[in-house]
């Protein structure tokens, strides 16, 4: 009696520690039934405008394949933390994610100053890091952080994808750089100075995210004569930039980072006076737009939207949430029957996902990173549309690459098998 009285409480804590057990063992955040993951976004605050759209997005997608059977079973359950973009909430929120929800892993958490601030913890806790909002290059490094995981392409290729197109297309302008004072900026000046050299641009500035004032920035540029300016910016402060460009009669062209260039986000953000100051804006991307209504990809999202997601205004944020959300149902079904933390980061790494973009996931052991590749687009008549070639390159002095990736449109069912 004693014996199995031990036993009794031996099993009893480690279900307790888990959060949960699975068919395969006790895994925190899975049970016969569900699939806890977790997350931070900011729903408040500056970096809200158009990113708060994401996280409903992606509880739609997963809204849909609970409707349809869910995962081997288990629907999926995504909580979604407020952090306001402010790094000591992310902290906060994380931790309660982790500690208190027992979270199976945190998914898609966005911003790069908020989400350095947790590499650590989540590495340390060994909780699966998957898609991270954010370009920065900070998240490919495997052998520190083994359980992160990228999404958007890092900032240093979109900067030298931009640096390729000012060279080949707006050859012998002025070009300067405005970006957000962190990583974000940083890594995309790197990449524009990889091509252009340091002494290709005239004049680069930065912002701090709880400072709205860009006047003196954006004077600095006028006066610098700028003729093309490469804005490394969330959408609120694309929309300050352009504004207060508009305002002391400072003409650029403006090439946007695909984090703050969504066509609607800035439209809605300047408001009707101020649509015209985004025609001709350049803009590198890698999903599909909105504005591409025959994309079977974009047919698909846009009927999930309407029957799982309210029907909400369509734009960049929402197919972004989408996209998001099939993939790590890729991941969860490539994690097997019984899901581990560490089974779904060796699914990650062993790659072969598929999905809207145009450019390729570059997941493996070695790389950590998400989608290598950008195309140009551009607003002409109110719509914002991809043009030319898919490009690709690395982090460091490779060549900047046209590629003939080819794009497989989604299941007849929307649910990757």
């Amino acid at each position: 009696m004693v014996a199995a009285g031990l036993l009794l409480a031996s099993a009893t804590a480690c279900t307790d520690d888990s959060g949960g057990g699975s068919a395969g063992g006790s895994v925190p955040g899975v049970t016969e039934t569900e699939v806890i993951v977790g997350t931070h976004h900011p729903l408040t605050g500056r970096a809200a405008a158009g990113y708060s759209k994401i996280h409903a997005a992606t509880k739609a997608y997963f809204d849909y394949v609970n409707a349809n059977g869910g995962v081997d079973g288990r629907k999926i359950t995504y909580k979604v933390m407020d952090d306001g973009y402010n790094p000591a909430n992310t902290q906060q929120v994380v931790r309660q994610l982790v500690l208190q929800d027992k979270v199976f892993a945190i998914l898609n958490g966005l911003g790069t100053p908020t989400h350095t601030g947790v590499l650590d913890f989540l590495n340390t806790n060994r909780v699966p890091d998957l898609f991270v909002a954010s370009g920065s290059r900070t998240w490919n490094q495997p052998e520190k952080y083994p359980n992160t995981f990228g999404f958007n392409p890092d900032y240093t290729i979109e900067g030298k994808i931009i640096a390729n197109y000012i060279k080949t297309s707006l050859p012998g302008r002025k070009v300067c750089v405005f970006g957000q004072n962190d990583d974000f900026g940083a890594d995309g000046l790197k990449g524009v100075q990889a091509v252009l050299g340091s002494d290709g641009i005239v004049r680069s500035e930065t912002y701090d995210v709880t400072n709205t004032n860009v006047a003196p920035a954006i004077g600095a540029f006028k006066s610098a004569g700028c003729q093309v300016t490469v804005s490394f910016t969330v959408p609120a402060f694309t929309a300050l930039a352009m504004g207060t460009a508009a305002q002391i009669g400072f003409r650029t062209q403006w090439i946007v980072s695909n984090v703050g260039s969504d066509y609607p986000t800035l439209a809605g953000l300047l408001k009707t006076e101020g649509t015209p100051l985004l025609e001709g804006m350049l803009s590198p991307g890698y999903l599909p737009s909105i504005f591409q209504t025959d994309n079977p990809w974009i047919v698909l999202f846009s009927r999930l939207n309407q029957q799982y997601n309210g029907n909400a205004p369509l734009d960049g944020n929402v197919i972004y949430g989408f996209a998001v959300g099939y993939l790590f149902v890729q991941a969860l079904k490539a994690a097997g029957p019984d899901p581990t933390r560490e089974g779904i980061v060796a699914a990650v790494e062993k790659g072969g996902f598929t999905g809207p973009s145009v450019a390729p996931l570059r997941f493996s052991a070695n790389d950590h990173s998400g989608y290598g590749g950008l195309q140009m687009a551009q607003v002409k008549g109110g719509k914002q549309l991809p043009f030319g070639p898919l490009y690709t390159t690395d982090d460091g002095t490779g060549p900047v690459q046209q590629s003939d990736a080819v794009v497989n449109p989604p299941p007849d069912n929307g649910i990757p098998s």
